[in-house]
């Protein structure tokens, strides 16, 4: 004689063992896991899953697959986690995408202040230089230079004068 086992596609079937087996679904998941509300989560996605598969679920194997699947759910989360932290640990470029004109725009900004820097006195491109881009003072200029602090003053007035004319928004 041939034994039919229960469908787990029947409402009342699939409601039976989702009173038997939730909790201990959930401990399962809760111990795996240790926050309760994921383990709720991973509860609830076994049971849906085991819905929507309940034509290829004996019932007899309904609760082996639940802990399957809430294991595997589990196992997902933390590989998504990680990648998600590699991910993370890549260095993002601080700057902005710029405009194709905005780069056009910068590139002739820079040869015409490097043409008009060029186009200054010895004096006062040394004076210049060395203030703004290797970030001496003016007294540390007069020490290296062996002048007075008035004459490295009157050098990099005249140097800012004469930029401003060649280059705007200097």
């Amino acid at each position: 004689m041939v034994q039919f086992s229960k469908s787990v596609c029947e409402q009342p079937v699939f409601t039976k063992l989702f009173e038997t087996h939730a909790e201990d679904i959930r401990n399962f998941a809760y111990y795996k896991c240790g926050d309760r509300d994921q383990a709720e989560d991973l509860m609830q996605e076994a049971f849906i899953k085991l819905w929507h598969n309940c034509k290829k679920v004996i019932f007899e194997k309904a609760k082996g697959f639940l802990c399957t699947v809430a294991n595997n759910l589990f196992l997902n989360q933390v590989a998504h986690k990680k990648v998600r932290l590699e991910y993370s640990k890549i260095p993002r470029s601080n700057r902005n995408v710029e405009s194709p004109d905005f780069v056009m725009e910068e590139k002739e900004f820079m040869y015409k202040l490097q043409n008009a820097i060029g186009g200054l006195s010895d004096g006062q491109r040394e004076v210049f230089l060395l203030n703004r881009i290797n970030k001496k003072t003016y007294n540390e200029i007069a020490d290296m230079l062996d002048i007075s602090v008035k004459a490295v003053e009157k050098r990099m007035h005249n140097a800012l004068k004469e930029l401003r004319k060649l280059v705007k928004n200097i």
